[in-house]
Formats: structure tokens, sequence, C-alpha cells
């Protein structure tokens, strides 16, 4: 069994219904849903939009690969409300957000999949839910636990 974390998102309609229903349908296809951080409201990243996030984080234990479990977070994603992927041409709003942060200790490149996720570090609204989870977790590629990469970002 594989640990994985995942991060969940969403900016437009009932946010925490579609937080709810995205971990109920994780637990259902994915794998065994063993820990939830709380929900947090973040502005969004990367682009501009009157309409806050609702955020969280995953983690589950997995037989799944790595890119079994996109495949199944993108349907995921589909039956949820989602159309549109974010693409070169920026962000946008969207009912949910699923993405793989971490998946054991994998180092993984892909054009399809890249894991560790390689913006985390960056995004407070993952690295504060996944440090109520995880806080000693390390980082694969950085080598500092969750707890301190959080804490250098809001330096």
């Amino acid at each position: 069994m594989a640990k994985l974390y995942l991060a969940l998102g969403s900016n437009q309609g009932d946010r925490k219904a579609l937080l709810d229903a995205a971990r109920a349908a994780c637990d259902a296809s994915l794998g065994r849903v063993t820990g939830c951080s709380g929900y947090i409201e973040t502005a969004p990243w990367g682009f501009s939009s009157p309409h806050p996030f609702l955020n969280a984080v995953l983690e589950l234990e997995t037989e799944l690969s790595p890119l079994a479990v996109l495949e199944r977070t993108q349907e995921i994603e589909r039956q949820l409300g989602r159309r549109t992927k974010s693409s070169e041409a920026g962000y946008q709003d969207r009912p949910i957000d699923l993405d793989l942060l971490i998946y054991d200790d994998l180092v993984l490149e892909t054009p399809r999949l890249t894991l560790p996720h390689p913006l985390m570090h960056l995004r407070d609204f993952v690295l504060e839910p996944l440090q109520q989870l995880a806080p000693t977790l390390h980082h694969p590629v950085l080598g500092l636990s969750i707890a301190e990469l959080y804490s250098r970002l809001q330096r």
C-alpha cells in the first residue's frame, strides 16, 4: 500500500459539498482515506477572481499506480462538474480541483504527471492543510519537512 496525499480545492458552487463529495469519491475509488485536514478558505493563486477557494488535503492508502490515481481523480473532477483543466492559458475558476501531491517517496517526471507536485512548496493553500495532517512528512526532493516548508513560506 502506498501513502498518497491529495490537494482538494473548489471556488464555484457549494464548495463544502463539492469537497465532501470529492472526499467520498476518493475513498470509494482510490483507496482508503486515512486523514483529512480542516477546510481552509484562500484567495485564488495564479489568477484573479472574486471567488475564494475552499481547500483541504486528503491522506489515503492506495494500491493504485500514480497514473491510475491521476486518471481516477480526473474522472472524479468530471463527475463533480469540472469541464476544463488549467492550461498554458492559465488558471481559472473551477468547481473542483484534485492534485496529487506526494505518493510515498516517489520522484516521477512524465509528460502527464510530476511527483512530488512541482509547485506544492510554494502554495500556502497546500502546505497549511498538509502540515495539519503530516507535519513531519519529508518532501522527497527538497528533503525538508512539511512544517519546515510551511514555516519558510510564512516568512
